[in-house]
């Protein structure tokens, strides 16, 4: 087998551990037309769904002129396995080579999952049968790949996830998200030292980098230009609102309550907020406290002398 160069994913800008991994499944595949199932796990933006594309459109044994179908299904459309039977095993897999993402896989119906743990148990000669409603279907993992993805690894069930080979991508450093804007944006200039600038307010999250090359892509075309300078970037920033280290108003918000209040708890700032107290855990504070900005202890959450920084540029 040659040397695993991740040439499939040179459009892929970063995830060389991972490239690497999946060229060499991908090399698997094409020898022995099989690859293990696997669990692509990431940020939300992170480029899950991207990886998995780009790996599914190789899958292709040696001598075929073209991979196999490619299925997405989002795991939250999903209301139990006998929809999934219904609407994906019975028209797109009985007799048919196809390679199926499970997108979401922590929105995973539970009857799906239980269901799942069988059906990724093949016997050795790689395939399985499985049974909904007297349907009994023959699971052949030498036509049939899974691929799941999903931000949130620690919701699905954990021995569903041990049947998986499981793939970390890694967060985006500032100076390959960009490289994902300029190369967005070929046929764009920027002023030297300006992608840098740009990245800090990206979040590590590369479809985050997709968008803001779309705006600049858009603010440029009205200004009839293809340079893109500093003043162009004030310009597009005030326009916008966008703040430093891409917070959102109610990041700010949180900040501003914390910096009023000492030893806050979720409670207070659910009610301050309007939010839940798990939509402030899972979509506000995780970043707050990754960028410094706040801390939680036993006696509450509080503003970091970083947080009390950020407070007194925005006002300056």
């Amino acid at each position: 087998m040659a040397k695993n160069k991740p040439t499939l994913f040179a459009d892929v800008v970063g995830q060389n551990a991972a490239k690497r991994r999946m060229t060499f499944y991908q090399q698997c595949y094409t020898k022995s037309g099989m690859m293990p199932n696997s669990m692509i796990v990431a940020q939300k933006g992170g480029g899950k769904t991207f990886m998995a594309k780009a790996l599914g459109q190789h899958l292709m044994r040696e001598g075929e002129a073209k991979a196999k179908p490619f299925l997405e299904i989002n795991c939250a459309s999903l209301k139990n396995i006998r929809q999934f039977f219904n609407n994906v095993v019975i028209p797109h897999m009985i007799d048919k080579d196809i390679t199926i993402l499970f997108d979401e896989a922590s929105e995973l119906p539970k009857d799906m999952e239980m269901g799942l743990l069988t059906i990724l148990n093949p016997n050795k000669n790689h395939r399985n049968e499985f049974a909904v409603d007297d349907y009994v279907v023959d699971f052949d993992f030498r036509r049939h790949t899974f691929m799941f993805a999903t931000s949130e690894p620690h919701k699905v069930f954990h021995a569903l996830m041990d049947r998986l080979d499981r793939i970390d991508l890694e967060e985006y450093k500032n100076d390959e998200l960009g490289e994902i804007v300029s190369r967005n944006l070929p046929d764009i200039k920027f002023e030297n030292g300006l992608l840098t600038n740009i990245a800090t307010v990206l979040r590590g999250n590369a479809r985050a980098a997709q968008k803001m090359a779309n705006n600049i892509a858009i603010f440029l075309k009205a200004k009839r230009t293809k340079k893109f300078t500093n003043k162009h970037w004030a310009e597009l920033k005030d326009q916008l609102g966008i703040l430093p280290l891409g917070l959102n108003p109610i990041e700010v918000q949180v900040l501003r309550h914390l910096s009023e209040k000492k030893d806050c708890s979720l409670t207070h700032l659910s009610a301050k907020t309007g939010l839940s107290k798990a939509c402030l855990q899972r979509d506000f504070e995780m970043y707050l406290q990754k960028m410094n900005l706040m801390e939680i202890t036993t006696a509450g959450r509080a503003i970091t002398s970083c947080g009390q920084k950020y407070l007194e540029g925005l006002a300056e």
